[in-house]
């Protein structure tokens, strides 16, 4: 199959380029300097060129605080372009994968949200990305949406990073402890995406790390795993100050017969901080 891939340069899409290609695909990755999905004529010009199989959108707009004072900016990568990559799949008879968050729900419900639940985004970024989700299902029948949470993989910034950065020079970090979701690491994300794309299964599929935890029992297990000296002290979202409101719950699985399920987030660390470890020897 033929497979073409917005937002290759990206954390998730360098993986899923790697994992498709892998699988014995032939895959296509176009990052943002090739193709800007915001660019409704380039990527209309770069899908007509390719004439791929399948479409994988992985081009997104990451920024959860700054989408609150650039709402347009985001709209135009998560949603238009979103929109755009599934239209201009459709014209050459592609399927396409839009690759959504958890932070489209309001985190309300108290158990995991399986995908016949109603979203209730809380922040710019998450309507955003419901948009790109409506948008691409609008656009193109043979659409797979999927939703995942807290992506960390080696080639971009994430919360695994960052404590660790922090963790070689203070003694101590605070996080919030009431924010609960399911860190995903993208090498298996990537993985699951590839197991997709080759099945017809189209519409909503959750597929996040099994399990659930809270950013600051996540950040005691990353430096429990990577063997850090630093202690983790509690703080709630309020008392933080973050721009953009989160889900107090946002733990996924899926109600999907054939569910694709992806290892635990303790699983996903582990393989995470294996692959950082060989990648800096």
């Amino acid at each position: 199959m033929k497979v073409l891939v917005a937002g290759a340069g990206g954390m998730l899409g360098r993986d899923f380029v790697v994992a498709a290609t892998n699988a014995g695909h032939d895959v296509v990755g176009l990052d943002r300097a090739r193709m800007d999905v915001a660019d409704g004529d380039a990527v209309r010009r770069q899908i007509d060129r390719e004439r791929p199989d399948m479409v994988v959108n992985c081009a997104a707009w990451t920024d959860v605080d700054g989408a609150e004072t650039a709402e347009d900016q985001a709209f135009a990568v998560n949603g238009t372009g979103a929109g755009n990559v599934a239209a201009a799949a459709r014209e050459v008879g592609a399927a396409v994968v839009y690759v959504s968050t958890d932070y489209v729900f309001d985190g309300e419900k108290g158990s995991p949200y399986v995908e016949s639940d109603q979203p209730a985004p809380l922040s710019a970024y998450a309507r955003t990305k419901l948009a790109g989700e409506e948008a691409t299902a609008a656009a193109n029948k043979r659409h797979f949406v999927v939703r995942s949470s807290g992506l960390f993989g080696v080639n971009g910034k994430n919360f695994v990073a960052t404590m660790l950065r922090l963790g070689e020079s203070m003694s101590e970090v605070t996080v919030v402890r009431d924010q609960v979701t399911a860190p995903t690491y993208t090498w298996h994300l990537a993985y699951g995406l590839t197991r997709l794309i080759d099945g017809i299964e189209y519409g909503i599929h959750h597929m996040a790390a099994a399990g659930g935890c809270s950013w600051y029992e996540f950040a005691g297990e990353i430096f429990e795993q990577g063997k850090v000296d630093c202690k983790v002290l509690s703080i709630t979202s309020e008392m933080f100050g973050q721009a953009a409101h989160r889900p107090p719950y946002s733990v996924m699985q899926s109600q999907r017969e054939h569910a694709i399920r992806l290892p635990s987030w303790h699983d996903g660390l582990a393989g995470y901080l294996a692959q950082r470890e060989s990648e800096t020897n």
